[in-house]
């Protein structure tokens, strides 16, 4: 398929550049002190995780201890209560081993450590998904292993804070600047930059310096790949549409993959937060401006100064003044629409979908219910497919005790 003068037929071999660009999104602003270690998972990567070895010890972790591949579930109350005549389908990431897409890259990553003799592995996290799957990884694989996370995040997520002890990691409260996710990140590469040669940095979406973008995307892309077939397995046609969250933009990337070169719309939701005002929302690729901040280029919320906005999402995972270069490049080509949803349109989404389908969300994932839940609405006839990228777990005694039981 043509799109906007690009070939989505040969996409993936020619996006990123071997610099690490997509368009003009992407590449590596880093210190000097880090290109090498930036150099280091490059070559690694690009060979190592390309060899036939690698890539049957990861279907095989994939199968027998991730659970894969997760299912694709017909939410059929949730779709006669919208008329019926639209029908919504959730990609089941939430059935992933530990209960979000995550594992799925850091297994990969923690994989690659391995091969590559490191003893640690280093990462940030948000909503505490990321950081409870690499601590699982890390256990599965015996290696050390630090996470970082804001200390707003740590009150927000207690249950995936103690999962994270429990599994042997290493929690470091950061207390800097909003003590959330972006600072969490400047945290965790100040640590990897000390101590790069004995540890790797687990990036937790595709954001930051050549390769992580293009290897989480890479990681990722399984859930696309098995929700193609299984959608066209159990209906007999590709879905309409296919709808994700998007903060840095792992889950997203990860099923759009999967689609990018067939005819079906795409729509990634950013979370409006309280409202459009500056500070009050997360929402870069609908409301940011060009711009560098944790090693690559792309699409990001500014403040007075150009420096990093504040952000803020009753999502703890998609709290992030930035989204990937991947999903700038696709965000200015049109061939993915990137739209909001607040946080009330998330909540109540948070309740239906727990209500009619049994099925409790996480609160990322909530965006992107509420978003289908009102494309439908404007649809004639069709179907959309939702990834469902975690489930709610973490998230319900943030929400009863915030927004009470409705």
């Amino acid at each position: 398929m043509v799109f906007n003068n690009i070939d989505f037929d040969t996409y993936f071999s020619r996006y990123p550049d071997k610099d690490g660009y997509f368009g003009r999104y992407g590449g590596v602003y880093i210190d000097d002190k880090l290109k090498a270690a930036m150099a280091e998972i490059t070559e690694a990567y690009f060979s190592i995780a390309q060899s036939r070895r690698f890539i049957a010890e990861l279907r095989r972790i994939r199968e027998e201890f991730q659970g894969r591949p997760t299912p694709v579930t017909h939410l059929e109350r949730l779709s006669n209560a919208l008329g019926g005549t639209i029908q919504l389908y959730a990609k089941r990431e939430d059935l992933n081993h530990t209960g979000a897409h995550k594992l799925n890259h850091c297994m990969g990553e923690a994989l690659l450590a391995k091969y590559m003799g490191k003893k640690k592995v280093i990462a940030e996290t948000g909503a505490g998904q990321h950081g409870v799957a690499l601590a699982t990884a890390a256990a599965y694989f015996g290696l050390e292993c630090d996470i970082y996370m804001g200390a707003v995040d740590i009150k927000k997520q207690a249950p995936n804070v103690a999962r994270m002890k429990i599994l042997g990691a290493r929690v470091i409260e950061v207390t800097d600047g909003l003590a959330t996710l972006k600072e969490a990140v400047d945290a965790a590469f100040e640590a990897y930059a000390r101590d790069y040669q004995n540890c790797i940095y687990c990036i937790g979406s595709v954001v930051g310096p050549h390769p992580f973008p293009t290897m989480v995307r890479d990681f990722q892309s399984v859930v696309g790949i098995e929700a193609r077939e299984q959608f066209v397995d159990m209906t007999g046609h590709l879905p309409d549409a296919v709808v994700a969250c998007v903060g840095g933009g792992s889950n997203s990337m990860g099923i759009f993959a999967g689609f990018l070169n067939d005819p079906v719309d795409i729509y990634g939701v950013e979370p409006l937060g309280r409202g459009r005002a500056l500070g009050d929302h997360a929402a870069s690729l609908n409301f940011g401006t060009e711009g560098v901040m944790h090693g690559f280029n792309s699409i990001m919320l500014k403040d007075a100064d150009g420096n990093p906005a504040p952000v803020y999402s009753v999502a703890s995972g998609l709290d992030y003044p930035s989204s990937g270069p991947e999903h700038a490049f696709l965000h200015d080509l049109g061939r993915v629409k990137y739209d909001v949803i607040d946080d009330e349109e998330t909540i109540d989404a948070f309740y239906t979908l727990s209500r009619l389908e049994g099925i409790i969300p996480a609160i990322e994932s909530a965006h992107a219910v509420a978003y289908g839940m009102k494309l439908a609405k404007t649809m004639d006839r069709g179907s959309v497919l939702i990834n469902l990228s975690g489930r709610g777990d973490k998230d319900m005694d943030y929400v009863i005790e915030h927004y009470g039981i409705r």
